[in-house]
């Protein structure tokens, strides 16, 4: 392998990092400051804990804003602060103009911490690059964002391929890894 195209990758992978590092303050700055936050609910069944349409704003101090749509959400019986979404859409619009977008088939969203989880056929796109897995978990509890299961970055020159990407939002530290040690991460230039 090439320096160049190590460095390559390495650039790539540090700009994903320093997205999910700004997405990660943008939720810390949401905890310490006022929070600007409305729930938008069109269409409420009270015989059941399922809402359709749900959508969830919220802002910190900066004007960083964090915009969550689903087409269905349902409330746990056993935690009212946890609902299971389906069709999930996240955009993650920063102060500079940034925008990260985050779709998936089902999430796990926590009210209070902003806790997410988005599980199956998620995409993560932050201008030329994207990130598709499995399962992502942002944790603000455990300063982490970790990507798993059947990964694939890529951008216009890079193709990643591994089973789990775990970041560390306080010290910025990732770490590229697959289940089996006798696997290895695979990195093709485009």
């Amino acid at each position: 392998m090439t320096n160049s195209f190590v460095i390559k990758i390495l650039l790539g992978l540090s700009v994903v990092i320093i997205i999910f590092i700004f997405s990660s303050k943008l939720f810390k700055e949401e905890e310490k400051a006022s929070i600007e936050k409305d729930a938008i609910v069109e269409d409420v069944d009270t015989t059941t804990n399922i809402i359709k349409d749900v959508n969830y704003r919220s802002n910190d101090a900066k004007g960083n804003e964090y915009f969550l749509n689903a087409s269905e959400g349902k409330i746990d019986l056993t935690n009212e602060k946890i609902i299971f979404l389906t069709n999930v859409k996240a955009i993650i619009t920063m102060v500079e103009g940034n925008v990260i977008n985050i779709k998936s088939d089902y999430g796990k969203y926590n009210i209070n911490s902003y806790d997410t989880i988005f599980s199956k056929n998620v995409t993560i796109n932050y201008g030329d690059n994207e990130v598709k897995g499995n399962y992502v978990d942002f944790s603000l509890n455990r300063n982490s964002l970790i990507i798993s299961k059947n990964i694939v970055y890529s951008n216009q020159k890079n193709l990643l391929k591994a089973d789990v990407i775990e970041i560390d939002i306080t010290t910025k530290d990732a770490k590229i890894f697959m289940y089996e040690n006798e696997k290895k991460v695979k990195i093709k230039s485009n």
